[in-house]
This record gives C-alpha cells, sequence and structure tokens, in this order.
C-alpha cells in the first residue's frame, strides 16, 4: 500500500521553536564505538539513586533513571530499541530518553549532559505551560467562561430556552466589539459537568468545522494548493498536520484563538501541501502570505489553550 508523507505541527510550537518537542536525536557518531554488554545484551536500567542534597524537579511518571544536570536531579524515561542514535523527547510528562540497545549508559549520560541547556530549558517551558493551562481550567456551570475566537464567552444554562434549540445558540448583544458575549444552552445548571462540557465542546467543534474550512478556502488558493478533505483533531501535542494526498487535520482548540492566530496554523499546514519539510523554502511559502508568520507562531506557544477535563 502507497505510503502516505504527513507533517504536524506541534502543539507547543514548530519545527523552528519546540516547546516542549523532541530534540533532533544526536548522529550515530556520538555513540559509535561503545562495547556491547555480555551476551551482546544491553546493560538494564538501574533504579533511582537515594535522594542527595539536591532538590528532585522534574520526574517522569515511568522514570526509570536519574541525572543531575547542573544543580537539577532529573528522574527520566528510558528506553531502548533498533534505533542508531540516542533520542530525547521532552513533553509535559518530563524527559524522556531513547537509545539502541548496544549504547553504553556512559555515553547516554554523555549525551545528555551535552544537551543540558536545552533539555532544562524545555522542562522549565513545560512546566510553566502546564501550570498555565491548570490556572485556565473551566469549571463547567452556569457563568462559566471560555474563550472562543479570542474573546470570552460566558455560558447560561437554562432548560427553558427555546431559542438555544439543542444545540447551543452565541448571543453577541449588540454586536460591538466589548459587547459581551453569551452561549446559551438548553441545560440545567444541575446536569452535572460532563453535560454541560460536552455540549460546549459539540458547539466549538462546529464553529471550529466552519471557521476552518472558510480560513482553508481562503488561502488555498493564495498558496496554489488543493486541500481535498478536513478532519478535526482532539490530539493532547499537535496543532495541525498535512499529507500528500491533500488532508488536512486541524485541533478543534484552535477556535479558542483570534483568528489571525488560526490562519497562521491553516497557512503552515496548506504549505506543506507544496513543502513536504520544514526547510527554508517552506518558511518562505508561509512568509509570502504571512509576513509575521513568527509573531502568530509566539502567540500559539506562549498563550495556552484553556484545560478541558
Amino acid at each position: 500500500m502507497h505510503r502516505l508523507l504527513q507533517l504536524t505541527l506541534d502543539l507547543f510550537g514548530d519545527s523552528q521553536a519546540p516547546a516542549p518537542a523532541v530534540e533532533p536525536p544526536l548522529p550515530p557518531a556520538k555513540v559509535r564505538g561503545v562495547a556491547p554488554t555480555p551476551q551482546g545484551m544491553a546493560a538494564p536500567a538501574q533504579p533511582l539513586r537515594a535522594p542527595d542534597s539536591r532538590t528532585l524537579v522534574f520526574t517522569h511518571p515511568r522514570a526509570s533513571r536519574e541525572i543531575v544536570l547542573g544543580d537539577v536531579r532529573i528522574a527520566y524515561a528510558f528506553d531502548r530499541g533498533h534505533r542508531r542514535t540516542i533520542g530525547f523527547s521532552v513533553g509535559t510528562e518530563g524527559l524522556a530518553v531513547r537509545a539502541p540497545r548496544w549504547a553504553a549508559i556512559r555515553d547516554v549520560e554523555s549525551a545528555l549532559q551535552e544537551k543540558a541547556g536545552w533539555i532544562l530549558r524545555k522542562l522549565s517551558e513545560a512546566r510553566q505551560r502546564e501550570a498555565q493551562q491548570e490556572a485556565g481550567r473551566i469549571d463547567w456551570c452556569d457563568g462559566a467562561q471560555l474563550p472562543f475566537l479570542g474573546r470570552m464567552v460566558t455560558l447560561r444554562l437554562d432548560p427553558t430556552d427555546r431559542q438555544a434549540g439543542t444545540g447551543g445558540l452565541l448571543d453577541v448583544g449588540d454586536g460591538s466589539a466589548d459587547a459581551p458575549q453569551v452561549l446559551r444552552l438548553a441545560l440545567s445548571p444541575d446536569v452535572g459537568e460532563a453535560r454541560i462540557r460536552d455540549a460546549a465542546q459539540a458547539w466549538l467543534t462546529r464553529q471550529a468545522r466552519r471557521v476552518f474550512t472558510e480560513r482553508l478556502a481562503h488561502f488555498a488558493p493564495q498558496l496554489g494548493v488543493q486541500w481535498t478533505k478536513l478532519s478535526l483533531s482532539n490530539a493532547a501535542t499537535r496543532w495541525g498536520s498535512a499529507s500528500a494526498d491533500g488532508s488536512i487535520r486541524l485541533n478543534w482548540r484552535l477556535i479558542h484563538y483570534r483568528l489571525p492566530i488560526i490562519d497562521y496554523v491553516v497557512v503552515h499546514e496548506l504549505a506543506h501541501l507544496r513543502v513536504m519539510d520544514h526547510s527554508p523554502r517552506f518558511w518562505d511559502e508561509v512568509g509570502r502570505v504571512l509576513p509575521d508568520y513568527a509573531q502568530r507562531r509566539k502567540v500559539l506557544k506562549d498563550e495556552p489553550a484553556p484545560r478541558w477535563g
């Protein structure tokens, strides 16, 4: 079966500014020449050492090893597999390290020390983002607030509201830029958080499909490409992806952001239909349509969407 080429836009940034993201693996030369353990078996992961005077700041839930980088102790997830290089990834869970089966632990730790600055910076960014998302967690009740296209919307629950119907209705007041916006749902306030959340999400995803379709149709001719299908994603770590067959996937949570930020992700994915990598030619395509894409990308990185749950 023909395998489609697909590129993705990370939820925390993109190839030029991952936060958190996957660190490109070290070249093979960094781990070549290491003698395998007896019988060619990889050395088993060592248990965590006893705490010392340093504070263990970052702990991955699957941590099996730890290391001190600078003055920070980090417990990280460690896996071996069929690969040629040592690779790192930093996400909300913490640091994960993958290594070839034959790589010695001393070489893994040497690679970690070499990338210490990058690892510590990304761990700090991930923790800060986690705190921002937690602070923005939505309290699913009558009067709750959530962002829609960059503006706060207040939930109003009323089971007798016929205008709201079964799908919800956005009341924009007099339509002015500073008029309060209300999302009216025909629900009783005592139905429970899960049902309120699901009703709000259903309304938001419908709006997301409508807005994303409009923006794809607007920008595709400017880039000289044709998209074939739009799918909505609920991915935890990706804003969007594009496949060589013209399929576009966009995270519905983008609907929380202002239109210029949505447009950046739309143009990013459409540009991949011309250039299926993140080479300078790709960024030239993005910049040709959105000269200020770097500023828009920064907003997407620095202003996390609210946490659902």
